[in-house]
């Protein structure tokens, strides 16, 4: 005769609202990643390795301007943390979250940016937009092919390539002022850039909690301590 089985029933905890408070942030979608890393090195290798107006130069800013355009749809279209509603720009909060990092109070848990984290982001894509805008105003809004065409016509020794149907001194001028906001938009991009890897380190230190590594692998490759 069988000896009966004991049957263990195992209790099935439902998160709290305040276990929910307490949990990491969601890991960052594909597309979330794809368009942070994908743009951030775009950005230094237009900064540091490629000339400007060089075909390089004119194809990656392109490819920025996919990347940057793609990530502003996501945040309508996208999952909750990708979300604008996620994020909004709020300096009055961003203050008062940087004032509790360097009081040396425990950062809170955020489901997607932090009050800091997300003002950087808002400053980041209109720096990035006035790159692109002031990119497509110096090159006559020239694609990357039209660029190639042109300078290949330029080797060949057709200089008139360079000349462009209703150039005035009006176009002139507004090429130098583009100029001018390019470079310095492009400039503040870096400086951006050096805020927000500072940010992410001191935060993680605080937390505890590897923040690179969700950006970098997703949900397989998280490494939370």
């Amino acid at each position: 005769m069988a000896t009966p089985r004991t049957v263990r029933t195992q209790t099935v905890s439902t998160p709290t609202v305040k276990d929910q408070l307490a949990s990491p942030p969601a890991l960052w979608d594909p597309v979330v990643r794809l368009s942070h890393w994908g743009i951030a090195v775009s950005v230094l290798l237009n900064a540091l390795v490629t000339e400007g107006g060089s075909l390089a130069h004119v194809l990656i800013g392109w490819m920025v301007m996919a990347m940057l355009l793609l990530r502003l749809v996501w945040g309508v279209l996208g999952p909750r943390e990708a979300r604008f509603s996620a994020f909004p720009p709020n300096p009055v909060r961003a203050v008062a979250h940087l004032r509790g990092l360097f009081s040396g109070d425990k950062p809170r848990d955020y489901p997607s940016h932090n009050p800091a984290g997300a003002l950087m982001v808002y400053m980041f894509w209109l720096a990035l937009a006035a790159v692109v805008a002031t990119g497509l105003v110096m090159t006559g809004g020239a694609t990357p092919m039209q660029v190639a065409a042109d300078k290949a016509a330029v080797a060949s020794g057709d200089w008139a390539a360079l000349v462009r149907d209703g150039d005035s001194d009006q176009d002139s001028v507004m090429g130098d002022v583009a100029e001018e906001v390019h470079e310095v938009a492009a400039n503040l991009l870096l400086i951006l850039a050096a805020l927000h890897v500072a940010g992410v380190f001191v935060e993680g230190r605080l937390l505890r909690r590897n923040l690179l590594a969700p950006m970098l692998f997703g949900a397989k490759g998280d490494r939370r301590k």
